[in-house]
């Protein structure tokens, strides 16, 4: 029983770190309607231009989502406002 609440409580405190790195996951990184966001090529553009190689990117819950390689070849997930590029969140 010991070993069940033990491991119960590491993968909890995992869960946590991971959910408090993601900023905006699952909730919207703006309010502001879609006819105010940049194209998905401008967001990928300024996320690269602060040294990220996107792999692939989305819009999604009014929030981009860009799947990156940072600079120092780590596997990032990016989420950006759509309106102006800036990061809100990773995991």
């Amino acid at each position: 029983m010991r070993k069940i609440t033990i491991f119960t409580a590491a993968a909890g405190a995992l869960l946590a770190a991971a959910t408090a790195h993601a900023g905006s996951l699952g909730r919207p990184c703006t309010a502001a309607p879609a006819t105010r966001w940049l194209p998905l090529e401008e967001l990928q553009a300024k996320i690269e231009a602060q040294g990220y190689k996107v792999q692939k990117a989305k819009l999604k819950n009014a929030c981009g989502e860009l799947y990156t390689i940072d600079k120092s070849g780590s596997r990032v997930e990016l989420f950006v406002d759509p309106t102006n590029g800036q990061i809100v969140g990773q995991l």
